[in-house]
């Protein structure tokens, strides 16, 4: 899954600190970020397209009039192709021993939806290696295609960067929607074991702009390309018209 996607275990609810203050041992202080601790995972989970990574909020998961808590990342996980973030496998496997989700009621319709985008997240990253090398490949074919100014180079660059703004494309809109459905899904069925998701909005303005460049250079190439033969239809007419 591509984020940025943001998992926050920190905002644990009234209801939630009643039903586990009992199992926890030691003190739990009036930071809320504590629970989570003592359960072993971490405060906030961000989800990337490659890897996620974990930490915990600084100096601590709640703000105050003077304070606003920052994140403190302590461990990213190995770059992956194909990377599938699963919430739900990750926190169970920081617990505790002796903890497993089901004690802190951890809703299935997380998982069901997690395992529901799987597949599109794999289209995704497919989908994202297509245009990234398409949008390579295009970069370096514009160099030769400026200086040699024939309507072939400018044709080729022309598909290669229609090729890139259709895979970003559809790629940015996969990515949108999973973002969108975990998010809501999390926020939905969330709240009683004290967990929320945010959508990161840094990639999503970037994989979208980086479509919208593409497209602006398609249709540039398509104009050369158009130029560049009605100049050279003109010249082969008016070289046969100066035979007669």
């Amino acid at each position: 899954m591509l984020g940025r996607l943001k998992i926050d275990t920190s905002e644990s609810s009234p209801s939630f600190l009643k039903s586990v203050k009992n199992d926890i041992k030691g003190e739990v202080n009036d930071f809320i970020g504590d629970v989570a601790r003592e359960f072993g995972i971490h405060d906030f989970y961000s989800a990337h397209l490659l890897d996620y990574c974990e930490g915990y909020f600084t100096p601590g998961a709640m703000a105050n009039a003077t304070i606003e808590p920052e994140k403190n990342v302590t461990r990213c996980s190995n770059h992956t192709a194909m990377f599938h973030f699963d919430p739900s496998s990750v926190i169970q496997k920081e617990l505790k021993p002796g903890i497993s989700l089901a004690d802190l009621r951890w809703p299935s319709a997380i998982k069901d939806a997690v395992r529901a985008v799987k597949i599109a997240s794999n289209v995704m990253f497919v989908l994202y290696c297509v245009g990234v090398a398409a949008t390579g490949l295009a970069l370096i074919g514009a160099f030769p295609a400026v200086f040699s100014g024939g309507h072939m180079a400018a044709l080729t660059n022309h598909l290669l960067s229609l090729l890139a703004t259709l895979t970003l494309g559809i790629a940015s809109a996969i990515v949108s929607v999973i973002m969108s459905k975990i998010v809501n899904e999390v926020n939905k069925h969330g709240n009683d074991v004290g967990i929320s998701a945010t959508k990161g909005t840094t990639f999503l303005g970037m994989t979208w702009a980086a479509t919208g460049l593409m497209f602006a250079s398609a249709i540039a190439w398509m104009y050369e390309f158009v130029a560049v033969r009605r100049q050279q239809t003109r010249y082969v007419f008016e070289g046969k018209k100066g035979r007669y």
